[in-house]
């Protein structure tokens, strides 16, 4: 029998009634003649209520307690999940991460995946039995409970689809599917029926929600096949897989997806010395405060001098801003400011590879908006510009209009 793996995030389970109607979809997946393993998140809002209790004993709560608390929520999930499959009819088994064997390493609070023993799971298949894991968590090698950070449900659910060999792994949440760009943003946005792993990457590292980053690059690099798919109603969803797939209007669409992040701030040392090592000079002291950095864009001005222009997560700027005013007074530079208004907008697709002007035409549809572009950078598949936040709605409407994807390729 086929085996899919499916995964249902919070709000899918997020009352009695909704994990009921949870029940009633695995079971029909069961009757259509696939044998099922089931992902399930805490229940919609539980997780923050546990934080919320951890930071009223200890408001600098982490580590192994924390974690312990945690992984509470996903146990209620997959008891109550069982208890509906049984009342059913269908014989179903819970594990909790530890139950499943999936060992982690030692990282509390961000843990990473480093094996899954699948003997007692693939003896409950061969059983008839539904299995239903909790996700979010595992195990290190001292049996001491860990979880995986945000979005680690999904990543449990693509990794024991990789450790069991399931034929897809269905990641079931509040939207039907990726689009290619935010509905709220451009109404004529189009579920997308594949994208490529590759632009999926892309797509969640420049903005896009509906995918954790962690997950997409495990099922790569496993090539597990993912479907997203929407709990609430019926539909293909997405489906994404390998670049060459058996879809031919993959290698013809120029264009997958517009993503956007409203989350930047860009800062700039104006008037520094042009000498090696002043790039290290200036970012140095922004990754010692633990600081990331996403664009940069330094100049060589005639006089000898560069100005160095850089930009982080507007949460950081003024971290970021304080950091670098001190570099400023070492380097003697001119001046430096920042801007935390902002937005970063970027296109994705594999198809630019074999197009020239896809960049031109970019900037071309911009231009004729009246949107000025502040920052430039390119990959293989992506071009991101960064422009006043204003213009963000109006520059991601024109672009996903001036590249026709409301029309089906």
């Amino acid at each position: 029998m086929p085996l899919l793996v499916q995964k249902f995030g919070g709000t899918s389970v997020g009352s009695i009634e909704r994990i009921e109607a949870v029940a009633d979809k695995v079971i029909s997946y069961r009757n259509a003649g696939n044998d099922m393993v089931v992902v399930v998140s805490a229940m919609g809002g539980e997780t923050n209520r546990l934080v919320e209790l951890a930071r009223q004993v200890d408001p600098q709560a982490r580590g192994r307690e924390l974690d312990v608390l945690l992984t509470t929520g996903e146990q209620v999930t997959i008891a109550l999940l069982a208890m509906a499959l049984e009342k059913r009819g269908y014989p179903a088994r819970s594990y909790t991460g530890a139950q499943a064997r999936i060992m982690t390493d030692s990282s509390h609070n961000k843990a990473r995946i480093k094996s899954i023993d699948n003997v007692k799971m693939t003896d409950d298949l061969k059983q008839g039995r539904i299995v239903v894991v909790a996700g979010f968590q595992g195990v290190d090698e001292h049996n001491n409970i860990t979880t995986l950070g945000r979005g680690g449900s999904d990543t449990t659910g693509v990794a024991l689809a990789a450790a069991l060999k399931a034929d897809e792994c269905q990641i079931f949440t509040d939207v039907d599917g990726v689009y290619t760009t935010d509905p709220r943003v451009e109404p004529e946005a189009r579920r997308l029926d594949t994208i490529t792993f590759e632009e999926m990457l892309e797509l969640a590292s420049l903005g896009s929600k509906v995918l954790q980053i962690r997950a997409v690059e495990f099922a790569q690099k496993y090539q597990v096949p993912l479907r997203v798919l929407s709990s609430f109603e019926a539909s293909e969803g997405t489906l994404i897989t390998t670049e060459y797939g058996t879809d031919k209007t993959m290698e013809q669409a120029l264009i997958s997806g517009i993503a956007f992040n409203r989350d930047e701030a860009q800062l700039t040392i104006n008037g520094v010395s042009d000498t090696p090592g002043v790039a290290y000079q200036i970012i140095g002291p922004i990754s010692d405060a633990n600081i990331e950095v996403d664009m940069i864009v330094q100049n060589v001005g005639a006089d000898g001098t560069t100005d160095f222009t850089f930009t982080v997560h507007r949460n950081d700027f003024d971290t970021a801003l304080e950091a670098l005013e001190q570099t400023a007074k070492r380097m003697k530079a001119r001046e430096v400011s920042g801007n935390n208004r902002i937005v970063k907008i970027s296109i994705v697709g594999v198809g630019m590879r074999s197009h020239a002007g896809i960049a031109s035409r970019m900037f071309e549809i911009l231009a004729t908006e009246g949107i000025n572009i502040l920052m430039i950078s390119t990959s293989e598949i992506k071009i991101s510009v960064v422009v006043d936040e204003k213009y963000l709605e109006l520059g991601v409407r024109a672009l996903h209009d001036g590249f026709d994807l409301k029309t089906k390729s």
